[in-house]
């Protein structure tokens, strides 16, 4: 049994939230954007070695070209080679589980493979000359502006190429043929390249973050709405109102209202609170919720403690007198397993007519779907003019499930405002 006054969750918030709590949330909502990241990473890490790779054609070209001596273009074409080698195999691992796993490694394999093979070739061969960084600044700004890896692995591409140039100092110790100014110049351009580099690239991974978090935010309150809106409105006239937001009436000619009471409410309510009789009443209400689903049913709305359905619409069925038959029946059982789990006696009294309606929204706020028309009239006798602990169906109805079900024939009774109709009590299948 729900007991509202002990939750801290209304039906809305229980709607709302579906039972997820906000840190769930949030960890669903990390979980999701670092699988959006890695997948956008693997992507920008082959257009880089995309890149990478065509640009390094360039420069073999360029150093053939100004190359005269047959050792130079052999040394160009060879550093070219090797660097082109190391490109295409990152590129290869992007394609594969290895780089699906660990693309960070990845990136710092593209980096080190143009900044640290070419130092580390030139001091091999050029022991007594500096060792390059010409493509320092176009790889680290490269990098930023194209690869969103955490900034501290911006960072630790940097280092690592640093650490790669003062150990290759360290062992050649080569003849620096600039003044010192030019180095440290160098160095100032080079340090605050770097900081605006890592710099950038945490400020746009916070705002990348901050983006994804807003939409999927705005993604799930859309959802929570959609479902609130489907939770009032049947999906069909939902979707139709989004579309057309006018008046909404669509005749059908044929459907099976049904009307349900709960026989003796009324008196339980001046001994009962407040409080209690709303859980009980919401219980019950909810047990009926589930049968309309189960038998595909649209629940129309519940006045006081009455409860009116319908079958038929807005998806026109053939089967409406059948569903809305099975589920009478089944609301008959539903009340008495509640009875006996709650030690309660309550009794429904059921109405069911068949015929033409008219179903739509009508106002400006508040919408609610609705019926119109003499069917629902009847079925609404149906169930007032009733037997305690019966389901009343009126002729046109009974039409419709003679071959299948177990009517039992009342009789002539007068209705209020119809006079004299022929009534049956249904009783069960056939």
């Amino acid at each position: 049994m729900i007991h509202p006054n002990n939750s801290d969750k209304t039906q809305l918030d229980a709607l709302m939230s579906q039972g997820m709590p906000h840190w769930q949330l949030s960890n669903n909502f990390d979980k999701s954007y670092k699988e959006q990241r890695q997948r956008f990473l693997l992507k920008r890490l082959q257009l880089q070695a995309q890149i990478m790779l065509i640009a390094g054609l360039t420069l073999i070209a360029f150093f053939l070209w100004i190359n005269s001596q047959v050792e130079g273009k052999i040394y160009a074409f060879k550093i070219g080679f090797i660097v082109e080698l190391f490109i295409f195999i990152c590129w290869a691992l992007c394609k594969n589980s290895i780089g699906r796993r660990h693309p960070d490694l990845i990136f710092l394999s593209l980096c080190w493979s143009v900044t640290c093979v070419v130092q580390i070739d030139i001091a091999l061969l050029f022991n007594d000359f500096e060792p390059t960084n010409n493509l320092w600044n176009l790889m680290f700004l490269t990098q930023a502006t194209l690869i969103p890896v955490k900034w501290w692995m911006h960072l630790g591409s940097q280092i690592g190429t640093l650490f790669c140039y003062l150990v290759l100092y360290t062992l050649y110790k080569p003849t620096l043929e600039n003044p010192l100014a030019h180095y440290v110049e160098s160095g100032i351009y080079f340090f605050w390249t770097c900081i605006i580099c890592v710099f950038s690239v945490y400020l746009y991974e916070r705002l990348q973050k901050n983006e994804f978090d807003a939409r999927k935010a705005m993604e799930v309150a859309q959802q929570k709405s959609e479902r609130l809106l489907l939770n009032i409105l049947p999906a069909m006239i939902a979707e139709q109102l989004k579309q057309q937001p006018t008046t909404i009436a669509d005749s059908f000619l044929e459907v099976t209202v049904l009307f349900a009471d709960i026989v003796g409410f009324t008196e339980l309510s001046a001994r009962t609170s407040p409080a209690e009789l709303v859980d009980l009443l919401n219980t019950i209400f909810c047990l009926f919720d589930q049968l309309a689903e189960r038998h595909g049913v649209e629940k129309i709305k519940t006045i006081g403690d009455a409860y009116m359905a319908v079958a038929g619409l807005p998806n026109q069925s053939n089967n409406h007198a059948i569903a809305i038959a099975n589920m009478a029946l089944d609301m008959q059982n539903a009340v008495a397993q509640f009875n006996e789990e709650n030690n309660q006696s309550f009794r429904i009294r059921i109405g069911i007519s068949t015929g033409p309606v008219v179903a739509g929204v009508i106002g400006l706020k508040k919408f609610a779907y609705d019926l119109w028309g003499d069917t629902v009239n009847t079925a609404s006798r149906m169930e007032s003019h009733g037997i305690a602990g019966s389901i009343q169906v009126c002729e046109a109805s009974y039409q419709l499930l003679k071959h299948k079900y177990l009517l039992e024939e009342r009789g002539l009774i007068k209705v209020k405002g119809k006079g004299e109709m022929m009534t049956y009590l249904l009783k069960g299948i056939n």
